[in-house]
């Protein structure tokens, strides 16, 4: 017996709820792929662009660091141009840094956006299941 043969008789004996929780299961892993394509996409953009501003940031040419910073549309561009925009304006440090965390306002909800569905995906999978079980039970 393959493989394949032990699938389609794991569904024949699992009932009706077990078509539906694999729909959420195959909707689940969609969500979890393309988070993960976009999350490593973005770690990497993120990377390279440290790479570049680090330099700058050490020489104090704010400047050109700020031009860098606006070619790119990353996560950590917009971080870096809001900082970088109160350097000449800033009084102390915790204004820039204030600053800064006004941009993860912009930022956190790209890369967050469709990670909810997860948790409520495994939540309906689990009581399908719980609810299949019960189903099968009573018959």
């Amino acid at each position: 017996m393959n493989t394949f043969d032990l699938i389609v008789n794991f569904f024949k004996q699992g009932g009706a709820f077990l078509y539906p929780i694999a729909a959420v299961f195959v909707i689940g892993l969609v969500v979890a792929v393309e988070r993960f394509i976009y999350l490593t996409r973005v770690s990497a953009g993120n990377r390279r662009l440290w790479n570049q501003l680090s330099p700058l940031l050490a020489e104090g040419n704010f400047r050109k660091a700020m031009d860098v910073a606006g070619k790119t549309d990353s996560a950590l561009s917009t971080i870096m141009r809001y900082g970088l925009s109160r350097v000449a304006t800033a009084q102390r440090r915790d204004d820039i840094e204030k600053a800064m965390e006004e941009s993860l306002i912009e930022v956190i909800p790209r890369l967050e956006k469709r990670t909810h569905y997860l948790s409520t995906l495994a939540n309906i999978g689990m009581l399908m299941g719980l609810l299949g079980t019960v189903i099968g039970l009573i018959n």
